[in-house]
């Protein structure tokens, strides 16, 4: 709890942006958490909560601000000792006075060393989890930005277990040296043949089977791949997962009904016959109402 927070010990701080020249700074943080309430008690999907030290401008302690795990859940190390996350700094600027603005949190977790004590809560979140039983599914991931940090966990513990199944991760990113992981999830994707790994990059020329696409977001890969991809969306037993910026979710819930129809469209979205007849013109205020997303679709979108 906030009140009774766990100290973990930061073992790791490293880039993960496929290259240095990235657009943002985004790191890698393992935190070593053994001896604590939360040694092995964390699942992939879930978050932690990061505690800042010192107070903001008014003299209150620091909020606490929940980053994602990026690990298995069994943790970095198999045992549920070392966790990890995956954060972002924020630099931006006030727009009254047009002076910097650093994210609190983001920033101190980014600035950590080896060594560094770190005030921890959690684990959050019992949703945007895989199955009890999750080697009786297929997976599809859709993930944008830091929204990949849930995902690297549970393709890790997938695929650590043995699984056999299909898990497809489809990562968006402005510029492919914005790709996270992406080194790694090509390793995996090379060692385990039914592990699909498709980026999407959208302010890039991506080539796809000798084809070229000036631009490319999440939900163009349900279009582009669509042979490889449909065997495993009409299949009964997929699940789809979305996580990263609010908006995404539109754009494939469009293309999923663009591309599928009757049964194999509806055990993921239930959707009036008036928004089937005007899909071009959905807008998110619809999610929910007349476009619904079933149990099969998890969603975890953050402005």
């Amino acid at each position: 709890r906030p009140n009774e927070p766990a100290t973990g010990v930061v073992t790791k701080n490293e880039l993960c942006t496929a290259g240095r020249k990235s657009a943002g700074f985004v790191r890698h943080v393992e935190i070593d958490v053994s001896g604590t309430a939360l040694e092995g008690v964390c699942r992939s999907g879930q978050a932690i909560g990061v505690i800042p030290p010192g107070e903001d401008e008014r003299g209150r302690p620091h909020r606490l601000r929940l980053y994602s795990l990026a690990c298995p859940t069994g943790g970095e190390d198999g045992e549920g000792k070392i966790i990890s996350t995956t954060v972002k700094r924020t630099v931006d600027e006030h727009w009254d006075n047009h002076k910097l603005f650093l994210g609190v949190a983001s920033n101190y977790l980014s600035d950590t060393q080896e060594g560094d004590e770190v005030l921890l809560t959690g684990p959050n979140g019992k949703r945007f989890l895989l199955p009890e039983d999750a080697h009786q599914h297929d997976y599809m991931f859709f993930a944008t930005g830091t929204g990949i940090a849930p995902f690297r966990g549970m393709v890790l513990e997938l695929l650590r277990g043995g699984y056999k199944g299909n898990v497809t991760l489809v990562m968006g990113a402005p510029y492919s040296t914005d790709l996270l992981y992406h080194n790694e999830l090509l390793a995996l994707r090379d060692a385990h043949p039914n592990f699909r790994y498709l980026p999407a990059i959208s302010r890039e020329n991506n080539v796809i089977d000798g084809t070229s696409h000036d631009t490319m977001y999440v939900q163009d890969r349900i279009k582009t791949d669509a042979e490889a991809l449909r065997a495993q969306l009409v299949g009964e037993k997929n699940l789809i997962y979305i996580c990263g910026v609010a908006g995404m979710e539109l754009g494939i819930f469009q293309q999923l009904a663009k591309s599928l129809t009757g049964d194999a469209l509806e055990q993921y979205l239930q959707t009036e016959r008036e928004a089937l007849a005007d899909i071009d013109n959905w807008d998110r205020r619809m999610i929910h109402k007349q476009v619904k997303p079933t149990r099969r679709v998890m969603l975890e979108v953050y402005a």
